[in-house]
């Protein structure tokens, strides 16, 4: 009897000791009760708001926290708590066999600062044993309109009384119309889309602008390209209007998909301008658009055309020139009548497309086409170029010329790639060739919404001299 009750004591002291002893595996087991904490309040006043989270040591023994860190550390818009002390980082903490700490951590902003990003963001590190597991922080920073995943559906406007700030894609309801006034910021995360089935009037004006762009607003992502994804109409959509939008910083920054169902351009762009996209400035598949007195700078494709279509550029500005985010290596127009998805034997689509007063540029040495037109099948192909400017060694066969100037610098005003600095205006130098060798349009206003020379000739490109 002795015998047995003193092996069950020495099972109950190992026992004892087991649990008193760290666990120092690799594969000790701990978990968050979260990986991450968004404090999704809008704010209306500087203030803090907490949160907390929980960290448990799931094993049979005790486990030693090497660090609980705030990655920001006093820099952060983050404050943490851990075991009632308030710190940036904390070092040796024993947890006990299956018990839990508490971290608890506030934010606290000034949503009226225009120097606060609009997402701020942080995390806490958690090391122990070799390991480490993070918990991400995310705040909103200003005063602003946030949406996340979200369908418009209805009528719908937006107004200009606070930026607009796209979390998630968003998307345009089949039966929707959205309304952008004019001088709305719209400014999109990294992974979202504005995705339009419906209808979207965007009418801003010279000088209140609509602007759409990356929501991260630091200075070193102004000049960044493929900071979201872009808009996207799809095919029901119809009845697009984008006046004085300006489109910066996207992927694909404008994509129009199929015709629309009432025979009308699908989308029509006034004075626009689409700037430094990382894929696409503009992409047609197959659908059909009216552009007028734009600007497409600064793309790996300024303005590809897939599938044919229907789409009239009057008056508009393609140019590219390498900088230290972007080689300029292809076409500034890239067309092409072949429709991967086409049902037709020869897989191709009537294209019809006209370019008047519009000038493609890239800077020099680079590019020896700027327009690469193929024609693949035997379907309508008609693409007609009248008082433009480009830059080609070999005309394309497939495309006819009228009164144009091939190989002749357009002369922009200023051109500074190491300041990533681009003015494509053409009026500090009288001889600049596209000065009154346009051909008279119905589109009055220029780019800078200054009045087109009346008379016999106008200027080509997106900007007038005035």
């Amino acid at each position: 009897m002795f015998r047995y009750l003193l092996i069950v004591a020495a099972w109950v002291w190992i026992c004892s000791c087991q649990k008193e002893s760290f666990n120092t595996s690799a594969n000790a087991l701990l978990t968050t009760s979260t990986d991450s904490l968004k404090f999704d309040t809008v704010f209306t006043g500087a203030g803090s708001i907490t949160q907390s989270f929980k960290i448990k040591n799931e094993n049979e023994q005790k486990l030693l926290l090497n660090s609980v860190k705030l990655m920001g550390g006093g820099n952060s818009s983050f404050r943490m708590n851990v075991n009632g002390q308030a710190t940036t980082e904390i070092n040796n903490v024993e947890m006990e066999a299956g018990d839990s700490i508490y971290v608890f951590v506030s934010v606290n902003v000034n949503p009226n600062s225009q120097n606060t990003p609009f997402i701020v963001s942080d995390s806490i590190r958690i090391g122990y044993n070799g390991q480490q597991r993070f918990v991400q922080l995310e705040a909103f920073g200003q005063n602003a309109h946030y949406l996340s995943n979200q369908t418009i559906r209805g009528q719908a406007t937006w107004t200009n009384d606070l930026p607009y700030v796209i979390l998630g894609s968003l998307n345009i309801d089949t039966t929707a119309q959205l309304t952008i006034e004019q001088g709305c910021r719209v400014y999109v995360h990294a992974n979202a889309r504005f995705i339009v089935n419906g209808s979207l009037q965007a009418n801003g004006s010279k000088g209140n602008e609509i602007i759409f762009k990356g929501d991260r607003r630091d200075a070193y992502y102004n000049a960044i390209p493929g900071a979201w994804q872009g808009l996207v109409f799809n095919e029901s959509s119809r009845n697009n209007v984008l006046r004085f939008v300006n489109i910066n910083n996207a992927t694909r920054a404008v994509v129009v998909n199929e015709p629309a169902s009432n025979n009308l351009p699908k989308l029509t762009m006034h004075q626009c301008i689409v700037d430094n996209a990382l894929m696409n400035g503009i992409q047609l598949f197959h659908s059909s658009l009216l552009a007028e007195n734009c600007l497409i700078s600064n793309s790996k494709k300024n303005l590809e055309i897939i599938a044919g279509g229907d789409y009239s550029f009057v008056n508009c500005t393609f140019a590219s020139y390498s900088n230290n985010y972007m080689l300029h290596t292809l076409p500034v127009l890239q067309a092409t009548d072949i429709n991967p998805l086409s049902s037709n034997t020869n897989g191709t689509e009537d294209l019809n497309a006209t370019f008047t007063n519009c000038i493609f540029w890239g800077d020099g040495g680079t590019v020896s086409n700027e327009l690469s037109v193929n024609r693949f099948g035997t379907t309508l192909f008609d693409m007609r170029f009248n008082h433009c400017i480009y830059k080609n060694e070999t005309d394309p066969a497939d495309a006819a010329f009228s009164a144009c100037l091939n190989g002749t610098d357009p002369l922009f005003d200023s051109i500074d790639v190491v300041r990533n600095y681009y003015d494509f205006r053409t009026f500090s130098n009288q001889s600049a060739p596209g000065i009154d060798n346009g051909t008279l349009t119905s589109y009055p206003k220029d780019l800078d919404d200054q009045n087109r020379i009346s008379g016999n000739a106008t200027d080509i490109g997106c900007y007038e001299k005035q």
